[in-house]
């Protein structure tokens, strides 16, 4: 079903077919006003056309003007280079230096630091040692089976999966193409912490339900986490494993607000909480405040769960914040299923300014630190470590399970 986002729209597309109109009618004493007419014409089959393709959104949400930005970007400067003459000891040495400097709005440096090398910043420049002996390529599925000793129901979880986005962040119809998707692919769809919705559930993908310290989906009328609520969800066949968010790599240690606004009967309904006032997510969780509770806390949704695998998400800040939770595992001797380690480049809409890609160890640093911790105690070969921050290519499946992850 196409919806027409009409307030997006309606302004540009409209001038366009009053143009025309008026222009035709114009043309009876003006006879210029036919080349005009023709132009304006164009413009509103253009804008019909944005609005019914399928294949890009900015132009389907604003047509005829969305055309500007891709010119826009089609005649930008890519390149600048710099060149650096250096003499030394009077006999002339040229030294060149080049930087590549593109967008900020594409997420990439638009600054190269003085005297540091392109290659500091060029991907090209990591690589994975090959071996001349090739071997077949494995026939079986790349799956890594989650749950420990205690988890009576574990599950066979693919290499790549989809990391948590919240619905509420996204729209209804984007939460149903990831899980459509993840279905089709046979991969895992997390939740993230805005709750479990019916969107989550239509297309029939396999689910990871993830609990932040707002407890949605899973609350009372206070606030705080509903055990009953908990089971009830969790005990769907589709929700394959249980995550309890820690923090996340782009803004760790921070909650979040959901502006009163935004939270539309659906949300409130999926959340738990009243339409239109703010949703507030605690920084930090009420069902637990210590490493030794936190173990007991895992060990009670694993049991309310039906034995389902039960771990957490964290961006690694202070160390002897992780070490103290080990110490935790050892003196309880309950252990998570699984740990996802998120680096600090992961992204989200939600976080300050001031934390993005500074707040909190990236994923490359945590992620070794974590899995040579669980080698210290003793306890990797039963507790699967995930990793999330900005893996898109096979590469860099490679190189995260290279230094530790599953």
């Amino acid at each position: 079903m196409l919806t027409l986002p009409f307030r997006r729209w309606f302004l540009p597309l409209t001038l366009a077919v009053v143009a025309t109109i008026g222009l035709v009618a114009l043309a009876s004493v003006w006879p210029f006003a036919w080349f005009l007419a023709a132009v304006a014409a164009a413009l509103v089959m253009l804008g019909v056309y944005d609005i019914v393709q399928p294949g890009h959104s900015v132009l389907r949400n604003y047509p005829i003007a969305a055309h500007l930005r891709f010119l826009l970007e089609a005649i930008r400067p890519e390149i600048r280079q710099y060149f650096l003459e250096d003499d030394t000891q009077g006999t002339p040495f040229a030294r060149r230096q080049r930087a590549v400097v593109y967008q900020r709005a594409k997420g990439q440096l638009d600054k190269v630091p003085f005297g540091t090398q392109l290659e500091v910043y060029d991907p090209a420049f990591e690589w994975l040692n090959h071996s001349i002996a090739a071997k077949q390529p494995a026939s079986e599925p790349f799956r890594v089976r989650i749950g420990g000793p205690f988890c009576l129901k574990p599950y066979d979880a693919s290499v790549f999966n989809i990391s948590a986005m919240s619905f509420g962040a996204l729209s209804a119809n984007a939460i149903r193409a990831l899980n459509k998707g993840a279905r089709m692919g046979g991969f895992a769809h997390d939740t993230g912490e805005g709750g479990l919705s019916p969107y989550h559930r239509e297309h029939g993908g396999d689910l990871i339900f993830e609990i932040g310290s707002g407890y949605f989906s899973c609350r009372d009328a206070d606030g705080r986490f509903s055990a009953e609520r908990f089971a009830a969800l969790a005990a769907l066949d589709q929700v394959k494993m249980i995550e309890i968010k820690i923090s996340q790599g782009a803004k760790p240690g921070h909650g979040g607000v959901l502006p009163g606004a935004k939270v539309s009967p659906e949300i409130a309904a999926t959340r738990g909480v009243t339409v239109g006032v703010d949703c507030i997510s605690p920084p930090c969780h009420g069902a637990f405040s210590t490493p030794i509770e936190m173990m007991h806390f895992i060990a009670l949704l694993r049991r309310l769960s039906g034995g389902k695998p039960v771990g957490f998400k964290l961006c690694i800040g202070q160390p002897w914040e992780f070490l103290a939770m080990c110490k935790a595992m050892l003196v309880t001797g309950i252990a998570p299923d699984f740990i996802v380690v998120d680096g600090t480049e992961g992204g989200t809409g939600a976080a300050p300014l001031e934390f993005v890609d500074h707040i909190g160890m990236p994923l490359r640093d945590g992620l070794s630190f974590v899995h040579n911790a669980l080698v210290g105690i003793g306890l990797r070969d039963r507790i699967r470590i995930g990793a999330a921050g900005k893996i898109t290519s096979a590469f860099d499946i490679a190189r995260t399970m290279a230094i530790g992850a599953d």
